[in-house]
């Protein structure tokens, strides 16, 4: 039995809106999770991302086990402890790790070696490691097995051999999970841009048998064109009952075409690190802050979302904080970028239940797509 119900609720074409329910709460889909790599938001309180609408937070293995170390975490309680989040959580099980940092990890059939970018420690994660960090010493409520994500672009014997470690790594992560009635394990759809190896790495997936399946290997510098031509096929690959969890996307337009295609959960770090260098996200596309252009606008940031940051404070305000380097336009930026993306995910809910999600993708494209 699966231990998460996942309700689909309205479908319009291959969009769908549903609640994949937890014991820690519901996840509403399509869902966008803020990303708290290292058990905190960046800039932001979890009372502030909690007021955005945000039903589930995600964090990093990798990162984690570093600092403050994974046996620690458990001494305190466990990630949602340490972090003060009532919420279900996600964690990454560091596969993204192992192309992101290749030039000081070492990959083996066995597992992967990190030296540490911290302070140059060996650490050794195998797909059982990566498990028993998050499953009993972090307390994810959702899990994901250990994959290996192949840098863009690969040649298909290149892609393959990542596609086949990930589902012998998928085998050996649900093995090391086995059955947990409160908490799920998603494996990893693998492939790169080949239909072929997609269709594969899917059907060798649910094979194995896991609680929802993600679309790993994107948004890894193929491009916006590139990833929505794999998303034609890739999330059809999945079984239609379970969350279909696209990782590490992406830009607001990435995700409307991504629901369009039949995805529900998304995660990623742009919100939070433009509103750092001083991007915002509207409705209309994303704004440069630091512009010239705003130093005299007394208009709020966005008033058509629903948070203080848009609301209650003046674009020439903000433009003079990141000008001068305060730390509050980071905050103020970081907070509404989070509450765009909570709004957005909310305003496709609403518009595939009233089957007018073809016209909503419509007008946000015509808005976005240049951005």
């Amino acid at each position: 039995m699966l231990p998460f119900p996942f309700d689909i609720f309205a479908t319009e074409g291959r969009a769908r809106t549903g609640v994949l329910k937890t014991p820690r709460g519901d996840i509403r889909t399509p869902a966008f999770m803020p990303v708290g790599t290292a058990a905190t938001v960046k800039a932001m309180t979890v009372d502030q991302v909690k007021q955005t609408g945000a039903d589930i937070l995600l964090g990093n293995t990798y990162h984690l086990m570093l600092r403050p170390g994974p046996e620690r975490m458990e001494r305190l309680g466990g990630l949602h402890n340490f972090m003060r989040w009532d919420k279900p959580i996600l964690t990454d099980s560091g596969g993204f790790q192992v192309m992101s940092l290749s030039g000081i990890s070492k990959l083996t059939e066995e597992a992967v070696t990190f030296s540490s970018h911290i302070d140059g420690s060996k650490h050794i994660l195998t797909p059982e490691r990566s498990i028993q960090i998050q499953a009993d010493r972090l307390g994810s409520d959702i899990v994901m097995q250990l994959d290996e994500c192949v840098a863009w672009p690969a040649e298909e014997k290149r892609a393959r051999e990542g596609m086949e470690l990930s589902a012998r790594w998928a085998q050996r992560s649900k093995n090391a999970f086995g059955t947990r009635d409160a908490q799920a394990l998603f494996g990893i759809q693998q492939g790169s841009t080949y239909e072929n190896l997609r269709r594969e790495s899917s059907e060798r997936l649910q094979e194995i048998g896991f609680d929802g399946y993600a679309i790993g290997g994107l948004a890894v510098g193929e491009g916006h064109e590139a990833m929505c031509e794999v998303l034609d096929f890739a999330p059809e690959f999945l079984p239609k009952d379970r969350p279909r969890y696209l990782m590490g996307v992406g830009k607001p337009i990435d995700l409307v075409e991504a629901v369009y295609r039949g995805v529900d959960m998304f995660d990623c770090v742009l919100p939070t690190r433009a509103g750092r260098h001083g991007q915002a996200w509207t409705w209309d596309g994303p704004l440069n802050l630091k512009n010239a252009r705003f130093a005299e606008d007394q208009d709020p940031l966005d008033p058509g979302v629903p948070c203080p940051a848009s609301q209650d404070y003046s674009k020439a305000y903000l433009h003079h904080l990141i000008r001068a380097d305060e730390i509050l336009g980071k905050i103020l930026l970081s907070w509404h970028n989070i509450a765009f993306f909570q709004a957005l995910t909310a305003a496709m809910r609403e518009a595939i239940s009233e089957g007018r999600f073809e016209q909503f993708r419509r007008d946000f494209r015509a808005r976005h797509l240049k951005a």
